[in-house]
């Protein structure tokens, strides 16, 4: 059995068993360490890194260029199937960026409330959540965290797991693109979607169904200018910031895509760089902090050829 890149499927390990295996990814007894991030991924072999299927891949098109997003079908199955659905549909398509509320996040779909979606598009039951299995990938961190009892990365998203209830879910870090919805926790589906633009709102986790990440372009949604109503809105319809077209990767001629991987998390490489941003020893730092947190260590990711 193997998953859609052609590599067997993962399960869960922790960062010392990965440190064991980091003969090979750094120099060896008398050379010198890598310095920083950079030497340690310019020493990572192929085999760290896992291609970004173009079928879970979206090309969101502002007049102000293009934001590319991993969707994570893992995680909300029904939620990515029906984003995917309304994409091919064209729906997103003239829409708008109607929110960006600083230090929170960027929030899109149809201000008018009035562009067909479909039957029963609308009212998705949530996904805030799922159980996990012994088989199920999952890359804890040594550190704890304030919201939950594990977190690290599951299928290299940020993730958080409770081994008492045996659930597991994704985080709400930097980029993150989640699912809006009303206070009803199954009024969400997809047609208004939102990206993470500031720092981490951890009280959302397990609130509100995260369906992807921001893997490109995630500079044009913070540079956006803040709304000034409630909130964050746009008070003007001139104010919103048009979506020009939204695509899904797989749908393109090869030639219009870009091929992007990212590292794995279940990677010597990936233990390595764990350990370089808990124990900064660039020339600037003076004290290590010693610790990390889910959302101050973001996986990786290169354009490929």
């Amino acid at each position: 059995m193997v998953d859609r890149v052609g590599r067997a499927p993962r399960t869960s390990v922790t960062l010392a068993t990965l440190a064991c295996a980091l003969v090979g990814v750094l120099p060896g007894p008398g050379a010198a360490a890598p310095a920083g991030l950079a030497e340690i991924l310019a020493a990572s072999p192929a085999a760290a890194w896992r291609d970004v299927d173009p079928q879970d891949t979206l090309y969101l098109t502002l007049p102000q260029g293009r934001v590319v997003i991993e969707l994570a079908p893992a995680f909300a199955p029904a939620h990515v199937a029906n984003i995917k659905r309304l994409v091919r549909a064209g729906f997103y398509d003239g829409l708008a960026i109607v929110r960006v509320q600083d230090n929170y996040v960027v929030q899109w779909g149809d201000a008018q409330s009035n562009h067909p979606t479909g039957e029963g598009a609308l009212r998705l039951e949530a996904e805030f959540d799922r159980s996990y299995g012994a088989a199920d990938p999952f890359v804890a961190l040594p550190d704890p965290d304030t919201y939950a009892p594990l977190t690290g990365f599951a299928g290299d998203f940020p993730a958080a797991r409770d081994p008492a209830s045996g659930r597991t879910w994704l985080t709400h870090c930097y980029g993150m693109v989640g699912a809006g919805r009303d206070n009803d926790a199954d009024s969400g589906g997809g047609p208004e979607l939102y990206a993470v633009i500031g720092q981490a709102p951890r009280q959302l986790d397990r609130n509100v169904t995260l369906v992807g990440r921001v893997i490109e372009g995630m500079e044009l949604f913070s540079a956006l200018p803040r709304g000034h109503g409630e909130i964050g809105f746009y008070q003007r319809p001139e104010e919103r910031i048009p979506i020009l077209r939204v695509r899904l990767a797989a749908d393109l001629p090869p030639a219009q895509r870009t091929a992007f991987q990212v590292l794995r998390a279940d990677s010597a490489t990936f233990a390595a760089v764990v350990q370089n941003r808990r124990f900064r020893r660039d020339a600037w730092y003076k004290v290590a902090a010693g610790r990390i947190d889910v959302c101050n260590l973001s996986l990786p990711v290169r354009v490929m050829p």
